[in-house]
């Protein structure tokens, strides 16, 4: 998902607008989840961006999603960019090293 979502809706009022941008994300974030795993892969995980623009957007955690569109509520932004790309992964093996010696 690449989108530039606006913050004015000229129905809605902000909050609930904004409410439906998350909800939106929300759904999104959960639908890659549902898809089939390649072979040999574990999970799913999601390379994010977020900024004003395209052009000014910088990485974040899906989990600050929320919190940077509370951000940009309270900044005034008519607007924010938002790139959410779900990536395939498997998971590592730990290295196992007994920390006790006795």
């Amino acid at each position: 998902m690449k989108k530039t979502f606006s913050l004015t809706h000229p129905k809605l009022k902000p909050a609930r607008w904004v409410d439906a941008i998350k909800h939106e994300i929300k759904k999104y974030l959960q639908r890659e989840r549902r898809k089939a795993l390649p072979a040999g892969m574990d999970y799913w995980t999601f390379d994010c961006r977020f900024g004003a623009t395209e052009d000014v957007a910088v990485k974040i955690f899906p989990s600050d999603i929320n919190q940077q569109i509370d951000a940009a509520v309270a900044q005034d932004l008519p607007g924010f960019y938002v790139e959410i790309l779900a990536r395939a992964c498997q998971h590592q093996p730990r290295d196992h090293h007994d920390d006790a010696s006795d």
